[in-house]
């Protein structure tokens, strides 16, 4: 009995060698992720009694001529351990209803995972500033859970963001560069997908290419007011004080 399962322990170790040194891991190429917000939700999340003689109307008439599903698109290259998201070119201007914080994607973000340090060009209102700072040190915890994203099989971790935003994120180990889109980063491979149930919003990657970037597509943005977290965090709150229940959602969506 101990020999037969000395010869399968022995098996299993071999098998899962060579499957090791078949896997193909990628290090260098692009994702397409496309940003989901289901806007109704976070239409409704605007109405408050202060605002809710004119919001509910504003409300209403959205839901009735607009889909609920507001979706953009955005590119992540990535070399080695150097990563920079991008919004894509049209989805950068957004104006009139549905362009606040939380409903848009104006963050152009360079990452640096060897130094642990990022640079984010964030338009805030009327203004833009360049963020640079430490990366997001984010408690991660893994699951088993596992489903297939654009090719992948992934596997899910849960995590707490800012305090108080709960992020569901899919990640896979065959691309081995722990970066991802926007801010989040931290896994053992590439994250595929995220999402924020309480905020109503989803990133997916839809497709991965494997393909030679070049180095220019991951030079740093240089546009905007230079700060770091602690001084945009002091800048926002100055911005938002007289803003009432609405500064608190606005908050949380331009310091992702």
């Amino acid at each position: 009995m101990m020999k037969k399962t000395l010869i399968m322990m022995v098996c299993l170790f071999v098998y899962s060698t060579i499957r090791a040194q078949n896997t193909h891991f990628t290090t260098v190429g692009s994702v397409e992720f496309e940003k989901t917000i289901n806007m109704f939700a976070a239409m409704k999340k605007m109405i408050n009694k202060d605002n809710e003689s004119y919001m509910q109307q504003v409300y209403d008439q959205y839901k009735k001529n607009q889909p609920q599903f507001k979706k953009l698109k955005s590119t992540l290259y990535f070399i080695n351990d150097k990563t920079m998201f991008k919004p894509d070119a049209d989805e950068t201007m957004q104006s009139g209803l549905g362009s606040s914080a939380q409903t848009t994607q104006n963050n152009i973000t360079r990452t640096d995972l060897g130094t642990g340090t990022f640079i984010t060009q964030k338009k805030v209102f009327e203004e833009t500033f360049l963020l640079k700072d430490s990366v997001r040190n984010i408690t991660w915890k893994i699951t088993d859970e596992t489903r297939d994203i654009a090719g992948y099989t992934c596997r899910r971790a849960n995590a707490l963001v800012l305090d108080s935003i709960y992020v569901v994120a899919f990640y896979t180990d065959e691309i081995a560069v722990s970066g991802g889109p926007e801010s989040f980063s931290g896994l053992p491979g590439m994250i595929l997908g995220v999402a924020l149930p309480h905020e109503n919003i989803t990133w997916f990657a839809t497709k991965v290419n494997e393909v030679t970037i070049d180095p220019k597509n991951l030079n740093p943005p240089t546009k905007g007011k230079p700060v770091n977290n602690k001084q945009l965090r002091t800048t926002l709150q100055a911005a938002l004080k007289d803003w009432g229940d609405y500064a608190k959602e606005s908050f949380k969506a331009l310091l992702l």
